[in-house]
């Protein structure tokens, strides 16, 4: 068994299908309201927020992005039960011209292969298809 540390989020019904999600640190976050993020856009929120900050660490050690922008989709399928598809990860990078933006430009390939293959959580939870225990309590 390992020390890893379990991570949490508690949600709060606020109204018919509106939640507050609140964290460990009380950070706070209403999911599916009007105007709110619904939870498959947290779902691809997550996915590329993970990744970003990988790549991010791993490219601007050479130079200040001049632009990162960072696009998830994906298609939600209904046949055999909801479930999102074709999820597509797309960075959109650019740094400056010199030596310093040319060894952060050629960072961007080994970093975004690294962050899937090793250190992105997100990505690779979706992609072993890890099993999730559902339990009911009473309040």
């Amino acid at each position: 068994m390992t020390d890893a540390p379990t991570h949490r989020v508690t949600l709060t019904r606020l109204s018919e299908g509106v939640y507050e999600a609140r964290n460990g640190r009380g950070t706070t976050l209403t999911v599916n309201g009007a105007g709110h993020f619904s939870a498959i856009e947290l779902l691809l929120a997550a996915l590329g927020g993970c990744t970003s900050v990988d790549v991010d660490l791993m490219t601007t050690r050479r130079a200040e992005p001049e632009a990162f922008e960072v696009v998830v989709s994906g298609t939600k399928a209904t046949e055999g039960g909801n479930r999102m598809t074709d999820l597509q990860v797309s960075f959109r990078l650019r740094f400056p011209g010199g030596e310093d933006g040319d060894k952060a430009r050629e960072r961007v390939p080994r970093a975004v292969k690294t962050s899937h293959e090793r250190h992105c959580t997100v990505s690779r939870t979706i992609e072993a298809g890890t099993p999730i225990a559902f339990t009911i309590e009473d309040a």
